[in-house]
């Protein structure tokens, strides 16, 4: 008798273990057209430049792609399993990021001016991108541990200490990066606050906590982006702000033509990166930038229904900050694209060339399927 309890114990465990609901596939759909649309963008805007640097004109696509398809499997493989095993999981992949962080910011190879990423034979890998998703998944968890008694002021500082720490892990190199990590930790932690008054507080100590960052290093060349932001055609390092402006003010309605750009010839420095959205302009208009924009808000409309059905706090949290972090990087890269606030490195979601960036927002969408699987299997 013992022995059979014990057998239905280890079945049932591996059926919490897979969500047997169906897929949303209009999420799924939504998806696949960015990233497919990305990839056709990196070939657009990089094959110039990667035919005279490495002789190979799909260079960077063919990067992208790999990290692509291996982010897409992740995707297919999360989505199956029950999002409440990282429950158990988050803290564990919480300090190993931080573990990363860490050292990268001791050890890591210097790129332009920055030590962002950990080097694993060719390949390299943003530790910063990652910690994205676990800040999703440990305050989540966190929050929803604490719910009852998140509305005192001492536990919403407890609980912003906790995810402080790769916030100034990432914030003393990276403090574009920093900024959207501090706004997904106060929309998750504005959500689930019964009382908004201490958030004011929190909010105080967040903008202090940047201030101090602005000026720890390399206060200059920050401030410069003030400048530059104010008058790029009058700032000689405005440089990569006037092209772009170019770029797009020369797209027109239509746009040149898919291909047709001339502001990706070397004028717009690693266009295929944080810059792609101006070239996406020139080359398809601004019908094409609207039906970028577009993407975007159906993919944002289909996580929030899945937030208004979902009736697990802790599935709801995941989502919630899983739309917070593409919302505000949508935001903030077309801003500084168009030049509507100060220049700053943050890839445009799905489309912008960065393998960590694309594989491990691919992962962050396979755990948010998972819970609109599990949601529908409720159902």
């Amino acid at each position: 008798m013992e022995e059979a309890v014990k057998t239905e114990q280890k079945k049932t465990s591996r059926k919490r273990k897979k969500t047997k609901g169906r897929f949303d596939y209009t999420l799924l759909i939504v998806i696949m057209i960015l990233i497919v649309f990305g990839l056709v963008m990196i070939y657009s805007t990089s094959y110039y430049t990667a035919s005279t640097k490495y002789d190979n004109p799909a260079y960077w696509v063919i990067r992208q792609g790999m990290f692509a398809a291996v982010g897409f499997v992740a995707m297919l493989w999360l989505s199956g399993r029950d999002y409440h095993v990282w429950w158990k999981y988050s803290w564990l992949l919480f300090i190993v990021v931080n573990l990363m962080l860490a050292y990268v910011l001791l050890f890591g190879r210097v790129v332009n001016g920055a030590k962002r990423w950990l080097y694993i034979g060719p390949f390299s890998i943003q530790p910063s991108e990652v910690a994205k998703l676990a800040l999703i998944l440990s305050y989540a968890k966190l929050l929803t541990v604490n719910i009852n008694k998140i509305a005192k002021l001492k536990y919403m500082i407890t609980a912003s200490i906790l995810m402080a720490i790769p916030i100034i892990l990432v914030g003393i190199e990276n403090l574009s990066t920093a900024i959207i990590l501090v706004a997904i930790a106060a929309i998750m932690l504005y959500v689930s606050a019964p009382k908004k008054k201490p958030l004011i507080i929190l909010a105080l100590a967040a903008l202090g906590m940047l201030f101090v960052f602005y000026n720890l290093g390399g206060k200059e060349y920050r401030g410069g982006r003030f400048e530059i932001w104010l008058d790029p055609f009058a700032n000689e390092d405005g440089y990569q702000t006037v092209q772009s402006l170019y770029a797009i003010g020369s797209g027109g309605l239509l746009g040149k033509g898919l291909g047709q750009s001339l502001q990706k010839l070397g004028f717009v420095p690693e266009a295929h990166n944080d810059m792609i959205f101006s070239i996406i302009c020139e080359e398809l208009g601004f019908v094409g930038a609207i039906g970028v924009i577009v993407l975007y808000l159906l993919l944002l409309i289909r996580l929030y229904r899945v937030v208004l059905r979902v009736q697990d706090l802790y599935g709801a949290l995941i989502v919630i900050g899983a739309m917070a972090h593409i919302g505000i990087q949508v935001f903030v890269n077309i801003a500084v694209v168009t030049n509507t606030i100060p220049n700053t490195g943050v890839p445009l979601p799905f489309i912008s060339y960065g393998g960590t960036s694309i594989a491990f927002l691919l992962c962050e969408m396979g755990v948010v399927m998972s819970v609109a699987r599990t949601m529908q299997r409720e159902e």
